[in-house]
């Protein structure tokens, strides 16, 4: 790569020349778009618009598809011919502007709110290099407080830079790419989201039900249904305070950092005990054991845990409730039944309706449970959601390394 001011990092390998500097103003034409308030969006409505909200919520780097319709007059809005980009010009975060779309549609009504750029660019190189660069420049022009504005007459002056029609065209259709790639791997990983959710649905009883609609080969026969508090013990542990909380040592977990953990999540400012605390801890209330499941009880309520090891943890008293498993059921299958309808929905009922609910320990020893008289039956649906929740990650996975890789692209593709 040649060492030009004016070139980006990473460049498609037939391009050489530098980009051309010019500004907003000089490569196109301002204007704002035109009435379709909230209240004019009907079923019935027939004429087809774009709402600013839409810029942040729906849409990307390119509007292909409409989701509002208005009843306003038409001779009150002002129609796309399938060139422009808009900006959004009302918002919260200064630093979130960065929302610039190409409306590829034409005869579409485009609403207030919205700043409309015509350029002779590439409209779809326009919107991507708005989002990847501007995002300072917007938010040096913004103006209000709580509600903030970008007026077109502040853009008109920024400094940009164009590469030849077509290395945009080229550009603009390299993250169209990547963007279809990412869209099909959201794709894929929601399919899983929604199978667990069906999954978990068919594979434990309905309410009122002794049986699940769909059952692994080789088994048969009713659950019992019984409460956990006749099962196990449920309790939690003596109580930690603050000033016995270190930097190091044995990780002590609060409600949200199980939750930080269901989700995969690093754990933001995390919190330990001394081993000697930990050592005097235990020794009144125990140790968990591999088996037993921690379930948070204010915040996220009725999100489980599952203790697959024997790393040393502790946590807090009363804010997570701790069932002894001992074997009583199979360990996944608990888990896993944490998710399903019954004991969430119980969960919800006794966490109270207030603002802030909790799931207690007494509430936990009511807590109710369908259970397979067959233990392997119980391995069997633990094991088939381990695997599914394996299969999610990996795919969860593979979207960020695609979002990872477009991000990084973007910092480097453009001037």
């Amino acid at each position: 790569m040649r060492n030009d001011k004016n070139v980006p990092k990473i460049r498609l390998k037939e391009f050489d020349t530098e980009w051309s500097s010019s500004t907003l103003e000089d490569e196109g034409t301002f204007y704002y778009g035109r009435s379709c308030p909230k209240w004019s969006v009907t079923k019935d409505a027939t004429i087809p618009c774009i709402r600013y909200g839409e810029l942040y919520t729906k849409f990307g780097a390119k509007i292909d598809k409409v989701y509002s319709y208005t009843n306003i007059s038409p001779d009150n809005l002002r129609f796309s011919n399938g060139s422009e980009v808009l900006i959004p010009r009302v918002g919260e975060d200064p630093k979130d502007y960065n929302h610039c779309t190409w409306l590829s549609i034409p005869n579409v009504a485009i609403g207030e709110m919205i700043s409309v750029y015509n350029t002779k660019n590439n409209p779809l190189f326009t919107s991507i290099m708005l989002n990847a660069t501007m995002q300072n420049e917007f938010a040096k022009r913004v103006e209000g407080g709580s509600v903030t504005n970008l007026y077109y007459e502040k853009l008109k002056n920024i400094k940009v830079f164009f590469p030849s029609k077509l290395e945009q065209e080229k550009i603009g259709n390299y993250f169209a790419n990547i963007d279809n790639l990412i869209s099909l791997q959201k794709q894929k990983y929601e399919k899983l989201l929604d199978l667990k959710k069906a999954m978990l649905n068919k594979l434990f009883p309905k309410e009122g039900e002794t049986s699940p609609e769909i059952r692994f080969d080789g088994f048969s026969g009713e659950w019992e249904e019984n409460v956990l508090g006749k099962i196990m013990e449920v309790t939690s542990v003596k109580r930690i305070h603050q000033k016995d909380w270190v930097k190091s040592g044995i990780p002590f977990l609060r409600a949200r950092d199980i939750v930080a953990r269901s989700k995969n999540i690093r754990i933001n400012d995390p919190i330990f005990i001394t081993e000697d605390k930990y050592i005097e801890c235990i020794s009144i209330s125990g140790r968990v054991k591999i088996g037993d499941l921690l379930v948070t009880g204010v915040g996220t309520i009725g999100v489980p845990m599952l203790i697959q090891n024997s790393q040393p943890i502790y946590f807090k008293d009363g804010n997570v409730i701790w069932f002894k498993n001992k074997n009583n059921i199979d360990p996944k299958f608990l888990f896993y039944s944490f998710y399903g309808n019954l004991i969430q929905k119980y969960i919800k009922i006794s966490s109270g309706i207030g603002t802030v609910g909790t799931y207690t320990i007494e509430s936990g020893k009511q807590t109710p449970i369908k259970i397979p008289s067959s233990r392997d039956e119980q391995k069997a649906i633990g094991d088939y959601f381990s695997k599914l929740d394996k299969l999610i990650e990996l795919n969860k996975e593979k979207l960020e390394k695609l979002k990872n890789v477009k991000s990084s692209l973007l910092d480097k593709m453009f001037v």
